[in-house]
């Protein structure tokens, strides 16, 4: 993040968004290993041969092998994608800008200047109240409204993207420095340009 900053730029929070998001493929982590021992002690048992009797002792490993592989494919398709997922998303809220990054392999991202935020608003569901996470909205106002997804503790996250803008220099910002006159611009940056002559 070092080399991402503009001059004078600071990291006030990293955060990323809300893990309940985790439950069920923490919880199929768990489960799904237990039900493949259970079913290979099943099968080692001879309980296989009893429930259907062409099922031969031969069989034992394939069914053993079958269980292992449908359990890793179930952990890898399900738990570790889901996993994969939640930690490839990160909030970035340093002095100046509200960085959204989102993807491990494939990279996407989007940055919101804080000078062009309007407004910050909270939406929350029910479980989002208890558990206290929330929508963060930003008004950018000519451009839209950007949403950060279930940050946590997203009244204080709130507070410190109110806090940053406070602190912000009055005045319009250009390259880190304050302009307190349309004077001060390079003539190429001005609206229209240079006059022709």
């Amino acid at each position: 993040m070092r080399k991402e900053l503009l001059p004078g730029e600071q990291v006030i929070t990293i955060t990323r968004q809300q893990a309940r998001s985790l439950f069920f493929p923490v919880l199929a982590f768990v489960i799904v290993p237990a039900l493949a021992a259970y079913a290979c002690a099943w099968v080692v048992k001879g309980n296989a041969q009893r429930l259907a009797p062409f099922i031969t002792v031969e069989w034992t490993p394939w069914l053993m092998g079958t269980a292992v592989v449908l359990a890793a494919w179930l952990l890898i398709a399900y738990s570790v994608k889901r996993i994969v997922r939640w930690r490839s998303i990160r909030y970035i809220l340093t002095s100046r800008r509200i960085l959204a990054k989102y993807g491990m392999f494939r990279r996407r991202d989007w940055q919101v200047s804080l000078m062009a935020v309007r407004n910050v608003g909270i939406h929350q569901s029910l479980l989002q109240r208890a558990l206290h996470s929330g929508n963060i909205s930003l008004d950018t106002g000519h451009s839209g409204t950007a949403v950060l997804a279930d940050v946590p503790e997203a009244g204080k996250f709130r507070g410190f993207i109110l806090d940053a803008m406070d602190e912000l220099p009055q005045g319009e910002v250009f390259e880190g420095e304050v302009l307190g006159d349309f004077e001060e611009l390079p003539w190429e940056l001005r609206e229209g340009g240079r006059d022709e002559r």
